[in-house]
């Protein structure tokens, strides 16, 4: 139970907020490697809860922990998972690292999970795999399960986004996403999706893509690319993908 203490906390927190800001960060490094990031950043809704949560709440020791700590992401996953994942799979995970900064009573809760492609081949199969990587039955049990969460299971729009469909090489980055598997994760996360609407929920998002080298081309009108052409930033949120999905795809060339 103590190495799935971190992961628990976190989808735990997630399933208690009303607001969440995840980032995507890509570093492309002129040997071909990619330093690959996914940030979630929890603090506003720490904030906003903070006059929400009861007494009880707060006198938890969890709320009173401070931390700030990396661990390897393969051993922070549950025994049951680990048993069930490819070599290929185990060795993505082992990595990759987890990192948690957190005290809640300054506001302060920010995740992120880091990883070092070594090459093109070896990202399209990180970025192909990871939300392959299920979570255990107990943790899905304590996110759906949280009272103070009202029901609302975040864990489905962080954990479930396997609707991209990549196309990546030395000097391409294509990510389309495939409308079919989108609306199926739609249906399936439909009465998240509505309690998210009803609890005034903001789930913004943003992509950032550092190059090595400036960018040839980005079909995305939305994009923003910087002044020198190594930087293109992408930024909507989950309310905007939703009328339109084709406003999350990036075809770069570099």
């Amino acid at each position: 139970m103590k190495k799935l203490y971190y992961l628990i906390l976190f989808f735990v927190l997630l399933s208690l907020s009303s607001c969440v800001d995840v980032e995507e960060h890509y570093d492309f490094k002129p040997d071909g490697s990619c330093n690959v990031v996914y940030a979630f950043d929890m603090g506003r809704a720490v904030s906003v809860l903070m006059n929400l949560m009861t007494d009880s709440v707060k006198a938890t020791p969890q709320f009173g922990m401070v931390k700030d700590t990396t661990l390897n992401f393969y051993t922070a996953l549950p025994d049951t998972t680990q048993q069930k994942m490819t070599l290929e799979e185990a060795n993505m995970a082992k990595s990759s690292n987890l990192s948690i900064k957190m005290d809640l009573k300054k506001s302060i809760m920010k995740v992120s999970v880091n990883h070092i492609a070594k090459n093109a081949a070896d990202l399209d199969y990180y970025l192909k795999h990871l939300s392959k990587i299920s979570m255990s039955s107990r943790l899905n049990e304590v996110t759906k399960n949280t009272k103070q969460g009202g029901g609302f299971d975040a864990q489905q729009l962080v954990a479930g986004e396997d609707y991209y469909l990549y196309e990546i090489t030395a000097h391409k980055f294509y990510r389309v996403i495939d409308k079919a598997k989108f609306n199926a994760f739609l249906k399936k996360t439909a009465s998240t999706l509505a309690m998210a609407k009803a609890m005034l929920i903001d789930m913004p998002y943003k992509v950032v893509l550092n190059f090595a080298t400036p960018v040839k081309k980005v079909n995305n009108p939305k994009a923003i690319v910087s002044a020198d052409r190594k930087r293109v930033t992408l930024i909507t949120d989950m309310d905007d993908v939703i009328k339109n999905p084709s406003i999350m795809n990036l075809k770069i060339d570099f």
